[in-house]
């Protein structure tokens, strides 16, 4: 059992960046693939960004491919998505999950645990 704890969220303006953070608490986090899934309400989640279990592999959606960036410290438990040159289009609540494979994957039905979300909103 993992549970996840997202951080990081506020309210920016376009151009600007913001870091989020999940920690996860458990044994073998590094045993975990994670990833960052993002839901507008009315609209279906969108898989933003993964990262393997080793930190080596990782995967970003078209829409935020050269401005986000997704990492791991696994002495610390702990995975971020730096997200630069933010769009209003990256308006909404952002969730950390993970997949107990451990391997990279953009199935966002494939993560078996989630964080409770973490609101980015982004004024124009």
């Amino acid at each position: 059992q993992v549970q996840l704890v997202e951080s990081g969220g506020g309210l920016v303006q376009t151009g600007d960046s913001l870091r989020l953070s999940c920690t996860a608490s458990g044994r073998s986090f590094s045993s975990y693939a994670m990833g960052w899934i993002r839901q507008v309400p009315g609209k279906e989640r969108e898989f933003v960004a993964g990262i393997d279990g080793s930190g080596i592999r990782t995967y970003y959606a078209d829409s935020v491919k050269g401005r986000f960036t997704i990492s791991r410290d696994n002495a610390k438990s702990t995975v971020y998505l730096q997200m630069n040159s933010l769009k209003a289009e990256d308006t909404a609540v952002y969730y950390c999950a993970a997949n107990r494979g451990g391997v990279l994957r953009s199935v966002i039905s494939s993560y078996d645990y989630w964080g409770q979300g973490t609101q980015v909103t982004v004024s124009s």
